[in-house]
């Protein structure tokens, strides 16, 4: 598959707020939402229709010191109305995906992703621990980003937070209709280690949202079940070695 073209951008922080709106693909589109996620929970009952925070705008701007800053906004939506917009091709509907991965990497450099689970809309694709923002994220009136990606990295891997370091700065990379945050962690030990620890805790969850961690250590490990996203950011951290 063609990748889609994207720009990758390295900045100091994000900073997005929380300015309820009404989305309205979601509203327009009720009748379809609802029949498609008729269709998703038949195929796969465990899905649950949460709430999800979807980003109404958003884009790099400099700071007062000259540092490079993503300011944006988020509304929120139904899971349900964000998998249909998903599926029906990403429309222009005056949103993007807006999310935060855990760009994690093991004390010897190897890098540490999930395989999704069969249960999960994004079953079989491979990624860093990551999610669509959601209420849990708001602080006040900021969505944090870079919380809500701790916040994945625990509930997907079981990983204390004591046991890791998130490293200053981001990368995002972005086309149209995503804004990928990527947020460097280093744990403390090498991914080997890290990958016993988390596939055990894997094994004690009766509904585990991974099905099991891949180790990438070099360019030639990248895979077609990463998407482009996750595979520029591993091409670029490599190239830079």
């Amino acid at each position: 598959m063609t990748e889609p073209a994207f720009e990758v951008v390295e900045v100091d922080r994000v900073e997005c707020a929380f300015e309820p709106s009404v989305w309205d693909f979601a509203e327009t589109r009720a009748a379809a939402i609802d029949a498609h996620w008729a269709d998703i929970t038949g195929a796969r009952p465990q899905m649950f229709n949460g709430r999800v925070l979807l980003q109404s705008r958003g884009g790099v701007e400099r700071d007062a010191a000259g540092r490079p800053v993503f300011r944006g906004a988020y509304l929120e939506t139904d899971f349900k109305a964000f998998m249909a917009w998903r599926d029906f091709g990403l429309p222009d509907a005056g949103v993007r995906n807006g999310f935060a991965m855990a760009a994690l990497r093991g004390s010897d450099g190897a890098f540490v992703l999930g395989e999704m689970g069969q249960h999960t809309a994004n079953a079989g694709r491979v990624y860093f621990p990551s999610g669509t923002p959601d209420p849990g994220d708001i602080r006040g009136s900021i969505v944090d980003i870079e919380g809500s990606a701790r916040r994945e990295l625990v509930e997907e891997t079981g990983l204390a937070l004591d046991d890791l370091v998130f490293e200053p700065g981001l990368t995002i990379i972005h086309d149209p209709v995503r804004v990928c945050f990527l947020i460097p962690v280093v744990a403390l030990e090498p991914a080997e280690r890290l990958v016993a620890r988390i596939e055990a805790n894997l094994a004690r969850d009766p509904m585990p949202e991974l099905a099991r961690m891949h180790i990438v250590r070099r360019e030639a490990d990248i895979t077609p079940q990463m998407p482009f996203f996750v595979a520029a950011y591993l091409r670029r951290a490599f190239r830079a070695r």
